[in-house]
């Protein structure tokens, strides 16, 4: 895979700090595997790292690519699947960590340090554990990721290479990597609402008031629901206090938020119950918190999950919770994409959910929601049932053969 003239340009920074913003699918997981490589062969015994948000995703985005590539090289002397390290002849290690435990990081002396993804490692990992292993020998450092909101530690950092005498900023749209068509770009611009295509393609910090269904409003969302639905579709938050479902249905790819249920002190018998109470002769689709798999709000032993499919539900739910933020890029996707359109309305008999939707914010300074407010439950019911239908999150970047590295191609026997 030739360089684009971006990836390109990149290279030829010779500043010790690097900070990399670009859409999905630019290509920074190819020049991450690149760089690993250049400066593990660059000189005997250097100790290279790449970390990313967590170990999960430092082994499934970076570990198959760089091993495979390394090995083709005929670089390696051992691996090791566990540790996710690679010694190399010349005797440099590569290894990959995840900063889900960052204090664990400490102590170790590197030559060269990417960090994956680092819009979502903590602030606290560089500045504190990460940032002093470079120190004993002048390592050099490259951060690559996607743009989080203005005020975010992204943005920060990346306001801060821009003008640092011995940092380089750079900043790219999915478009200027070249490994995705303008067509495909355009469809993403439809899919999407207009702040998370900004965000993920066009490599934007967006500036957000705060509110986390951002793309909500009483004119363009709320509409009276005038049919009989024959299946009804729930998206459910599992709490004592309250017990929270939000009921829709789906026509014409659109989805109508029609009735809400609140119970306080409660249980998921008595929703149950409810349910049933209020709808006795249709066809029931659940969307639980993922959570719900081994949570137990009522008692007998039984899991949320559970009691859901023995009343005769339909259960849909995730192995895992989706990250925050993809689930509520789903959402505002759905009460307006990028190019206007509304695919989600809530009737006007939902009060609050229509004031959860309106109020719901992040707490000051943070990317953080406020769940102090009591509003985030029937957002979070919503949410779990847009994310599972129609989810919006940004495609794993697959790694892709190069065709030539230019730094130049050793093997060693």
């Amino acid at each position: 895979m030739p360089l684009s003239l971006s990836q390109s340009q990149v290279l030829q920074n010779e500043k010790r700090f690097t900070c990399l913003i670009t859409g999905r699918r630019w290509g920074k997981t190819f020049l991450a595997i690149r760089q690993l490589a250049k400066h593990a062969a660059q000189k005997p015994n250097a100790i290279c790292w790449a970390v990313a948000p967590s170990y999960r995703m430092a082994k499934q985005n970076l570990w198959l690519p760089l091993k495979k590539k390394l090995k083709d090289l005929n670089w390696v002397r051992s691996s090791n699947e566990s540790e996710l390290l690679l010694k190399l002849k010349n005797g440099s290690i590569i290894c990959l960590k995840g900063a889900d435990n960052f204090d664990g990081l400490r102590g170790v002396g590197l030559d060269f340090l990417a960090i994956d993804e680092f819009q979502d490692v903590p602030k606290e990992a560089w500045s504190e554990v990460l940032r002093p292993t470079l120190s004993d020998k002048q390592g050099k450092a490259m951060f690559f990721g996607t743009p989080r909101g203005v005020g975010s530690w992204s943005h920060e950092l990346f306001s801060y290479a821009l003008h640092a005498d011995d940092w380089a900023a750079f900043q790219y749209t999915t478009l200027d990597g070249g490994n995705v068509p303008p067509e495909e770009i355009e469809a993403a611009r439809r899919d999407l609402d207009s702040r998370t295509f900004e965000q993920e393609y066009l490599a934007t910090f967006s500036t957000y008031s705060g509110t986390v269904a951002y793309n909500f409003s009483r004119k363009d969302n709320v509409l009276p629901y005038r049919n009989t639905p024959t299946v009804v579709h729930i998206g459910i938050d599992f709490n004592y206090e309250p017990m929270t479902a939000a009921i829709f249905v789906i026509e014409n790819e659109k989805f109508w938020f029609f009735d809400e249920i609140l119970l306080k002190g409660s249980n998921t018998d008595e929703l149950v119950a409810e349910i049933k109470a209020r709808y006795p002769h249709n066809k029931i689709v659940c969307y639980p918190d993922p959570a719900s798999r081994q949570k137990k709000t009522s008692a007998g032993g039984k899991t949320d999950f559970s009691i859901l499919m023995n009343a005769g539900f339909v259960v849909k739910a995730r192995n895992f919770h989706t990250p925050v933020r993809d689930r509520i890029n789903s959402l505002n996707a759905k009460l307006k994409s990028a190019d206007g359109v509304c695919h989600m309305f809530v009737d006007p008999k939902c009060k609050h959910m229509i004031d959860c939707l309106e109020r719901l914010c992040y707490k000051r300074d943070s990317t953080q929601i406020d769940k102090d407010s009591g509003l985030d439950h029937m957002v979070d019911a919503c949410s779990y049932a847009i994310d599972f239908i129609s989810p919006v999150r940004p495609q794993i970047e697959l790694y892709e053969e190069p065709s030539h590295w230019k730094f130049g191609t050793k093997r060693w026997k």
